[in-house]
């Protein structure tokens, strides 16, 4: 199965929205540090829901935004979510962007990076659409580091790409994206039970889910073009 069949059946099952909600606890940090300027054009790699192009147009007003998804089913929810006639949504791959060289001033791509067939490729294309001085912003919660992550490689059929934060960092450069920030962004809204309340369906022991959520959280990787 591929990207498009899998998340298709995702928007199905109406987990698009789970994902916004789940996501966000972490995601609003990561829209909060973008330095977008009012008029500025974003795009947002694996755009899901929709969630985070209309928080920025809500928050920092940003001119146009782009949701690019591979999954069909995923772009019509998203449309039918989204009330705003600056936000557009496109059906394409990470590795082939449908937009000219310099034309976007922001990326922004949450939990959807390690979904690309070829992540070396899809930087280099990043890059390209980027205008000189734009950023992108990458968070992934899939790493290596993160161990108690790995196991999600079991429950999809898409392979996904499980990078450490050296080799994120590296694939930036060899991209020509300046690595300007890395940071780990914790989640501290997701309830942890106490220790007599384990284990549970996905975790042995408490400090499982707090090396989880609230150690490694979300990577996020800043490139600057």
């Amino acid at each position: 199965m591929g990207v498009a069949e899998e998340f298709d059946a995702w928007a199905a099952d109406g987990r698009d929205k789970g994902m916004e909600e789940h996501h966000w606890h972490t995601a609003k940090h990561v829209l909060r540090r973008m330095p977008v300027e009012q008029g500025e054009r974003i795009l947002d790699l694996g755009t899901g829901s929709g969630y985070a192009l209309r928080a920025l147009r809500d928050t920092k007003q940003v001119g146009a935004g782009y949701g690019l998804d591979g999954s069909p089913r995923m772009l019509a929810s998203a449309a039918g979510y989204t009330d705003d006639s600056a936000i557009g949504f496109v059906l394409g791959e990470f590795g082939s962007l449908p937009f000219l060289p310099d034309t976007i001033d922001h990326v922004f791509s949450m939990e959807a990076f390690y979904y690309a067939s070829d992540p070396h490729r899809t930087l280099q294309e990043v890059r390209r659409v980027l205008r000189p001085g734009g950023t992108f912003y990458c968070a992934v919660n899939f790493f290596e580091e993160s161990r108690h992550t790995h196991h999600w490689q079991d429950s999809i059929s898409v392979e996904m790409t499980l990078w450490d934060r050296s080799t994120y960092r590296r694939a930036f450069r060899d991209a020509g994206l300046v690595v300007a920030e890395q940071d780990l962004i914790p989640d501290r809204e997701i309830e942890i039970p106490p220790a007599d309340a384990f284990p549970t369906d996905s975790y042995a022991q408490r400090e499982d889910m707090i090396d989880r959520y609230r150690r490694w959280g979300t990577l996020l990787t800043v490139g600057v073009a």
